[in-house]
């Protein structure tokens, strides 16, 4: 999952970048990168990156024995452990040198930031994204398979929603079921549960309450987790407890068209805003545009949400490896709402679908 031979690549991206350095702490890119997936502490965790010369990772040495038990322990790195009456971000400086321009990690807590902007005061701060972003998006096959077994994994927890699903029970005791079952599926952690009734449909983040089902109500089921290694996964479902209203039936039906024409449209050179608006368009021809007021879809990987962003003013074109959400909704404001969302990868000659339960309105 964490190659040895990515840090060289990362590291070519820098020089490539006009880049002296990168300094990655806790977070995603740092995991991305080294396979560490430290803790995220007010002691200072550092994988440093120079454009050339040797990487090294600074690291409080109470945590000294985590980083050498991770991934990272592979890459060849040399782990500067730190005491607790030294300055890290110093240490780091002047074992850097002279530097212009640096690229931090996306998540990095401004206080690192800062902190290195004061040790570093000659060099310009950009995001590690600006070089890592391409490597990040193009999937392996390895990172592909990772991602097929969040998906199955994920799907196999819809499967057991309708049997969670009735009348009478609250969101919260539907989510809080729904959590058991992501982490017996396989997960490490559970990412969100959304489980959104009712009215509480048309919200898109609604979230969970206390508020109690009611038969004939639509249900929008929205469910995330990251396994093991680190990747994720993201699908969402709509049921209907009992018959569901006769017009949240009829836009169901367009929502379930719209999301097979964006995911039909998924192909290498096939622009992010072009798939966008192979779902967009059905919706607002049939009269719900105002009510679909989100993006079609964004990248995942270590992070449920990463490039490529499905969305209008994307250009950039879709390449085999690319993996990302295809979840149009409809959201009917005081009154129900419905997504369908799965997680697809860009191939070499079209789109495959890592999420495969059914998309048909699921009457409970």
């Amino acid at each position: 999952m964490y190659p040895v031979s990515r840090l060289a690549a990362v590291q070519e991206a820098t020089a490539k970048g006009g880049l002296d350095a990168l300094l990655l702490t806790p977070g995603p890119d740092l995991r991305y990168v080294s396979g560490y997936d430290a803790k995220p502490l007010e002691r200072l965790t550092c994988l440093v990156v120079p454009a050339s010369g040797e990487p090294f990772m600074m690291v409080p040495r109470l945590e000294l024995p985590a980083a050498e038990a991770s991934p990272a322990s592979r890459l060849g790195l040399e782990f500067v452990a730190w005491d607790e009456t030294d300055d890290p971000y110093a240490l780091a400086a002047a074992r850097l040198g002279e530097v212009a321009k640096v690229g931090l990690a996306d998540r990095m807590w401004a206080m690192s930031s800062l902190r290195f902007r004061e040790v570093l005061p000659g060099a310009e701060q950009v995001l590690a994204g600006s070089v890592l972003r391409e490597l990040r998006m193009r999937k392996s096959p390895a990172e592909v398979a990772a991602l097929r077994e969040a998906g199955e994994a994920i799907d196999a927890v819809h499967r057991r929603v309708p049997e969670l699903l009735r009348a009478g029970r609250t969101e919260r005791e539907v989510a809080r079921d729904i959590a058991e079952a992501i982490l017996a599926s396989g997960h490490a952690t559970v990412d969100f549960v959304i489980v959104a009734s009712g009215p509480n449909g048309a919200s898109p983040h609604h979230d969970v309450s206390d508020r109690v089902i009611r038969p004939g109500e639509p249900v929008v089921v929205d469910i995330g987790g990251q396994l093991h290694n680190g990747y994720c996964s993201d699908s969402t479902r709509t049921y209907s407890v009992g018959e569901p209203p006769a017009e949240f039936a009829a836009y169901y039906e367009v929502l379930r068209e719209a999301q097979e024409a964006a995911c039909a449209a998924v192909r290498p050179g096939v622009s992010c805003e072009s798939v966008d608006a192979a779902a967009r368009e059905l919706i607002a021809a049939a009269g719900y545009g105002d009510y679909f007021v989100h993006r079609t879809g964004h990248g995942i990987g270590i992070e449920t949400h990463e490039e490529p962003y499905i969305v209008a003013g994307n250009g950039e074109p879709l390449e085999p490896g690319h993996a990302f959400s295809v979840e149009p909704g409809i959201y009917l404001p005081e009154r129900h709402g419905a997504r369908i969302e799965d997680i697809v990868v860009c191939t070499e000659t079209g789109g495959e679908r890592l999420n495969n339960t059914p998309r048909e309105l699921v009457i409970v």
